[in-house]
């Protein structure tokens, strides 16, 4: 078995810190990380989100999605209408609005402000490798065998 390169190794790392540092916002505005992607989602798609949208952006799986949808909609955080017969657009309520602007909202000014802070050369080119690992990354994973 290969050892990882050292790239491979920081690499990891930093994304593993990245998550935690989600997680760590999730806790502090007391959100579960689904909830807070959830929120998170809907603040980046805007009101009627698409609940087939909700689980191919946030990652997580479509019954972990849909169980923390339910609690939120017990809570009067969303609530849930057919779109057609076959999707369902997630809608915050009033009270979900106001919890989205203090959490996902401040999470998102707080991405602009790291970005923001970076030159326009500097936000491209990590936009760009960033775009290209990951196109990469799942080409790879599609020509590996089980």
């Amino acid at each position: 078995m290969k050892n990882a390169t050292t790239e491979g190794k920081r690499y990891s790392y930093l994304t593993s810190e990245i998550e935690a540092s989600y997680h760590e916002a999730a806790l502090k505005f007391r959100l579960s990380d689904s909830a807070m992607r959830i929120l998170y989602t809907i603040c980046l798609k805007g009101e009627g989100c698409l609940l087939s949208d909700i689980v191919h952006l946030s990652g997580i799986s479509k019954q972990t999605i849909n169980s923390s949808l339910r609690k939120l909609e017990a809570g009067g955080i969303v609530h849930l209408e057919t779109a057609d017969s076959r999707k369902k657009k997630v809608y915050l309520t009033e009270k979900g609005k106001e919890l989205a602007q203090n959490s996902a909202w401040r999470v998102l000014e707080i991405e602009n402000e790291i970005f923001d802070s970076w030159s326009e050369a500097e936000r491209k080119v990590y936009i760009e490798l960033t775009e290209r690992f990951l196109s990469s990354f799942k080409e790879k994973i599609k020509e590996t065998k089980a």
